[in-house]
């Protein structure tokens, strides 16, 4: 497994959970907003080995409740299974973030019990996904298939969109928000410049536009919610 990046405490990726976030590199996307470049080129040349993050992780028990796996996209790693079966046998919970992109692993995953949580990035409206995600020629289907997985499996999951000028109006949400149950939560996003994005020029909403939208989606769709940035 290949470990770009630890951050050995969070309370906030992990809703309700006090857990560490482990970082993989590389990723199927190219979104031009993505705040982890250095991520998802595999631009990293120092990587965590496996015996030194299980090591962290055998002191932390019992102050720890779960690790989350993000990346880039974690389920091009693999050896994700295997992993995520050793940090279960340690007593920790597993939260997944993923594009979606590859089902066939989200679902091997699923099927095992092997997520306790999963956050699963809807990039945009269908129609936008291949101009969004920086992949011409993209199999919506994919996107499809792994929200249907997620809908259908039992394992608690969100999904959740990162606004942008450039790749989102008003209109896109109604459009997105068709795609799942009105019981699954949602999360819109604030975009967030991290300072080492694939495209520099992008821009996010403002605070205020973004709790109007909300706001509004949330007449019909109670399970909207906002994530600041």
């Amino acid at each position: 497994m290949l470990i770009a990046g630890l951050q050995k405490l969070t309370l906030l990726d992990y809703p309700g959970k006090t857990a560490c976030t482990l970082f993989t590199p590389g990723c199927n996307f190219r979104c031009p907003f993505c705040h982890n470049a250095l991520l998802v080129t595999s631009r990293v040349e120092d990587f965590i080995s496996e015996e030194e993050f299980f090591s962290f992780l055998s002191k932390r028990k019992g102050i720890l409740d779960g690790v989350c796996i993000t990346g880039g996209e974690p389920t091009m790693q693999n050896d994700l299974i295997p992993f995520i079966e050793k940090i279960r046998a340690m007593g920790f919970l597993i939260k997944l973030d993923t594009n979606g992109y590859r089902p066939e692993v989200l679902g091997e995953v699923l099927s095992k019990g092997l997520a306790d949580y999963v956050a699963m990035d809807i990039k945009a409206a269908p129609e936008k996904y291949a101009l969004t995600t920086g992949v011409k020629s993209l199999d919506f289907s994919l996107i499809l298939n792994s929200i249907e997985l997620l809908e259908k499996s039992g394992a608690s999951h969100e999904f959740r969109t990162t606004v942008t000028e450039d790749f989102h109006t008003e209109e896109d949400f109604a459009e997105i928000l068709s795609l799942f149950s009105d019981d699954t939560p949602y999360f819109i996003q604030q975009f967030k410049d991290s300072g080492n994005l694939i495209d520099g020029e992008c821009r996010g909403w403002s605070t205020e536009r973004m709790k109007k939208l909300v706001g509004e989606l949330k007449k019909n769709h109670p399970n909207v919610h906002l994530r600041e940035g």
